[in-house]
């Protein structure tokens, strides 16, 4: 009998799970809570482009269609592509719809799983020693239903569903406020006649400056600083020249790196710090950045390993210069009746009628609910002050036969999604083992300093973008 394995979640990590494991004879089965594929492409903004170029954006075996000439193509696009990628692989019959799981379980017939030595305790993807038990929705006909399954994989992304709201001191949050306050992906939801409603004529602050933030900024006055790029040539050299290549990575210290390495990292130092400069000059002279006083106080070098790096509008810093967009930097703000108060150098009070907090998602705890067992849910929450504990950024040393896929970023995360699925897949069909469980949490703790050091206060986000071949190469070697 084929094992079954359940993929949760039908966008890219999803389709190319689903992808993978069929390729391998096994029973895969995609639970998707939305009518339809594309995860987060299917609810954004209706300016939203790929802020990545489609070069570095695409599936290995299924291109760009000839017709999507623009480097950076609108979401609709991309959105076809993905449903094009879905159906030249025949992929939707494995799908179930408008399915929500609400929580998984492990069922162990061996009750001493925390005193395993192996992973699972075997070191391999399948066990007869459990199984597990997923408990599903179904949003359309109003019942629930159970499926017990071989083999989990969690696709369920960190960038929708949980909003991260900030939390305010009593009296300074949204309930001070007269006005409007939403989250960008309550913005996002609405049809274009609906948002074009809710801003016409009005003082909007949008408070953030990452790609959500950048789309809906067009009309607002409020954002945080970021070093954005005003394209992928900083003084007419192709960024990937200066970080996305063997010879950038050797300025990096590495997890679990040689001394031969290390030695090489701090040799390059001087050279990493005038390729940041370097980069950093063409931004604050493309967007004037000194003199709306939004020069960020960090280098470019930790925002590109933050995986924060995005790109302007069209024509967004010629709003800024005729006065239709203000920017002020917020590293603290909280509500008052009129709108909000922002901290810093220049503090003031914002007169506002909406404000739209796009302030990210809280991917780890949407990761954290779905596990009904409160051990599991500690165990892959990790620490508050660590980066979630998983092998490879895939496996968690201490839950059997369950991987996550993509949780961390890199330069480009439709292709870290595929590797990582093809990685899983071959874990499944048996090319190799895991190593021991201590093992994998000593790799675990290398590559969480490694996070700590070069992200700064983003570390958690898990960035593998100064290091995405090094990555990659660990992936390919355990696959062999």
């Amino acid at each position: 009998m084929k094992k079954q394995v359940a993929i949760i979640g039908a966008g890219i990590s999803g389709l190319l799970a689903c992808k993978y494991i069929r390729q391998k004879g096994l029973d895969p089965i995609v639970f998707e809570a939305k009518s339809g594929i594309g995860g987060v492409w299917t609810q954004t903004f209706h300016t939203t482009k790929l802020q990545t170029p489609k070069q570095l954006y695409r599936f290995s075996d299924f291109p760009w269609p000839s017709s999507v000439t623009q480097d950076f193509p609108d979401h609709h696009q991309v959105l076809n592509y993905i449903t094009a990628y879905a159906h030249h692989f025949d992929l939707l019959k494995h799908i179930k719809f408008n399915t929500h799981v609400q929580g998984i379980d492990f069922h162990s017939q061996d009750p001493a799983v925390e005193a395993w030595h192996l992973w699972g305790g075997t070191g391999e993807a399948f066990s007869s020693k459990g199984k597990w038990t997923l408990s599903v929705n179904n949003t359309q006909k109003g019942s629930t239903e159970v499926y017990t399954v071989d083999f989990v994989i969690l696709c369920i992304g960190r960038f929708s569903d949980v909003p991260n709201i900030p939390e305010f001191p009593l009296n300074e949050g949204p309930e001070a406020f007269g006005g409007k306050v939403m989250h960008s992906m309550d913005y996002a939801s609405l049809d274009a006649q609906m948002a074009a409603q809710l801003v016409k004529g009005k003082q909007v602050t949008v408070v953030g400056f990452q790609k959500s933030a950048l789309h809906i900024v067009m009309e607002c006055q409020a954002v945080n600083e970021h070093w954005n790029l005003p394209d992928y040539l900083p003084w007419g050299v192709p960024l990937a020249y200066l970080y996305l290549n063997r010879f950038s990575e050797l300025m990096v210290h590495k997890p679990g790196e040689s001394l031969f390495l290390s030695l090489i990292a701090t040799l390059l130092a001087p050279l990493r710090w005038a390729f940041s400069k370097f980069v950093e000059s063409h931004i604050r002279l493309k967007h004037g950045l000194k003199k709306f006083g939004m020069v960020p106080n960090h280098s470019f070098h930790q925002e590109i390993n933050s995986c924060l790096i995005s790109t302007v509008p069209e024509k967004f810093y010629e709003k800024v210069e005729e006065g239709s967009i203000v920017l002020k930097k917020a590293p603290r703000f909280w509500f008052c009746k009129e709108g909000i108060v922002v901290d810093g150098t220049d503090p003031s009070r914002l007169k506002s009628d909406v404000v739209i907090l796009a302030t990210g998602f809280s991917g780890h705890k949407k990761l954290k609910e779905i596990f009904v067992s409160s051990t599991f849910q500690n165990l892959i929450a990790g620490s508050p002050k660590a980066t979630v504990p998983l092998y490879r950024e895939c496996i968690h040393p201490q839950i059997p036969q369950l991987a996550v896929i993509g949780l961390s970023e890199s330069a480009s995360n439709l292709y870290t999604s595929e590797m990582r699925c093809r990685w899983v897949a071959e874990f499944l069909d048996g090319t190799f083992k895991l190593p021991s469980i201590e093992e994998m949490k000593k790799d675990v703790a290398k590559w969480d300093e490694y996070m700590k050091r070069y992200s700064g206060q983003y570390y958690r986000r898990s960035c593998l973008a100064a290091l995405h071949i090094w990555y990659n190469d660990k992936l390919c070697k355990d696959m062999g």
